[in-house]
């Protein structure tokens, strides 16, 4: 439970980090303020659940969804919509947490039969997906990441701008079918 708690801070802080350094907040305060209309565009969605995680990845989620533990699915996954929080699209699968360091402090794992990702430039940094994923936008990145599964490319351009680091591995194939 310490852990957890641990966790728990450890993203809060990350949430105002993020906040602050994308100019939507004059001063730094040690609590997040909710109002009755989110900037999806800039607030992380915190997620333990699949409904949660659903409703993140859509149209109308938000632009960085971090987990908090293991979630597994039994339907597909659509990662969808444009967000643009620092001039570019940009989508990211945060499967961690991180202490004050940014150094990686636990890993998590979704699992479903199939996620789509139709949202550009999205990254699934630092756990794992099980499952194969179908790319239906440009510049999908894996960063610290494992993909238990194939990665199909609806298109030569998607797969030609795809990007996995050094860290990361792909256990199927990644090609366009």
């Amino acid at each position: 439970m310490k852990q957890r708690n641990m966790s728990i801070i450890v993203l809060s802080l990350l949430i105002a980090l993020v906040l602050i350094v994308t100019g939507c907040s004059g001063k730094a305060e040690n609590t997040v303020a909710v109002s009755e209309e989110p900037d999806a565009l800039t607030t992380a969605s915190i997620v333990e659940s699949s409904a949660a995680f659903i409703s993140a990845a859509g149209s109308n989620g938000t632009w960085i969804i971090a987990v908090l533990q293991d979630i597994t699915f039994d339907q597909e996954i659509v990662v969808e919509g444009e967000f643009i929080p620092k001039d570019e699209p940009y989508r990211k699968l945060a499967l961690y947490t991180q202490d004050e360091n940014r150094t990686v402090t636990d890993r998590f794992t979704l699992t479903a039969p199939r996620m789509t990702i139709r949202s550009e430039n999205t990254r699934i940094q630092s756990g794992t997906f099980r499952g194969d994923i179908l790319v239906e936008a440009n510049s999908f990145h894996l960063v610290d990441a494992t993909v238990e599964g194939n990665i199909s490319f609806s298109s030569q351009e998607y797969l030609s701008s795809f990007s996995a680091d050094e860290n990361s591995t792909v256990t199927g194939e990644t090609a366009v079918p």
